[in-house]
């Protein structure tokens, strides 16, 4: 439908835990919106589809658009799992009835929406981590190669650590810190039914275990502080190489972002940014929409 009048712009963030659409008029109106589940392409193809429909179907309602207004919205999409072999194929050969529609990675909205589309970085601190950078114009990553690989400083890695901890501390090679006590508690003080869950953990099931890392870490547990200091390490080292590879500004993002931000050193905090918007205002400048640009007095 390409060359189709438009008259509403789009904005789409796919996750992996969850689908969010912004839907907004010529002016940057919000005028609807939607929520559904995972929408990664982990997935597969037609799942993926199935909650794309969903989101836009919601906009469309909350703005009270007929189905057809389809017609007229120009969409943007940043999707989890795009650098997946044949995904970027799959999705442009969907067809979800949009006078046009651009996708991008769910970390290039992010990185579009906390600069508003000029240069600059984001590190996404969440279930995993990675650095999506524009320099000069050119859109790269850093990291976000996959659990247990990657995702450094991520709140799956932290999850992990603690179970390791966890696992040694009930078989005796190390010391049994409240930390270990607490995770262990969750499988009922017994190795067996630890590995059971370790069988089927998904990096979620991880990521879940990491508010109780934190807390722990902030009553001084020695374990949960040096599993703490080891990703604040890791996050220290991603943001050194985003400015060593020509950013001008970072902002870190993501839920596990602000409780690892107080264990990074002064200087690496001082030179962070806080972004000009979210994920849905990268998804809606990579549909077309032109923010204002905002002006000193």
């Amino acid at each position: 439908m390409e060359g189709a009048m438009v008259t509403w712009y789009l904005g789409v963030d796919a996750g992996g835990s969850h689908c969010r659409a912004r839907l907004t008029d010529a002016t940057g109106l919000v005028i609807g919106t939607g929520h559904a589940g995972p929408a990664n392409m982990r997935i597969g193809v037609s799942a993926v589809r199935a909650v794309l429909d969903d989101v836009i179907e919601q906009s469309l309602e909350s703005a009270g658009l007929e189905r057809n207004a389809r017609g007229e919205i120009a969409g943007g999409i940043g999707i989890a799992g795009l650098s997946r072999p044949g995904s970027a194929e799959a999705l442009r050969a969907m067809d979800l009835g949009l006078a046009r529609v651009s996708f991008a990675t769910d970390a290039a909205i992010a990185n579009l929406g906390a600069h508003r589309g000029g240069d600059g970085a984001t590190l996404i601190l969440g279930t995993g981590s990675i650095a999506q950078l524009r320099v000069n114009g050119t859109d790269f990553a850093i990291g976000g190669y996959g659990f247990p690989i990657s995702d450094e400083g991520s709140g799956a890695a932290l999850g992990l650590s603690a179970m390791r901890h966890a696992l040694r501390a009930l078989d005796g090679r190390t010391t049994r810190t409240p930390l270990a006590l607490a995770i262990a508690a969750r499988f009922g003080h017994a190795i067996p039914q630890a590995i059971a869950w370790m069988d089927r953990a998904t990096p979620a099931d991880y990521a879940a275990l990491a508010p109780i890392v934190i807390q722990y870490a902030q009553a001084d547990d020695p374990i949960a502080r040096s599993i703490v200091e080891d990703a604040a390490g890791h996050v220290e080292r991603f943001i050194e190489t985003i400015f060593e590879r020509g950013a001008p500004a970072c902002a870190i993002l993501g839920g596990l972002a602000p409780h690892l931000r107080p264990w990074l050193r002064a200087r690496t905090v001082a030179k962070l940014s806080e972004p000009l918007g979210d994920a849905l205002d990268g998804a809606l400048l990579l549909a077309g929409f032109a923010f204002p640009e905002v002006t000193s007095e």
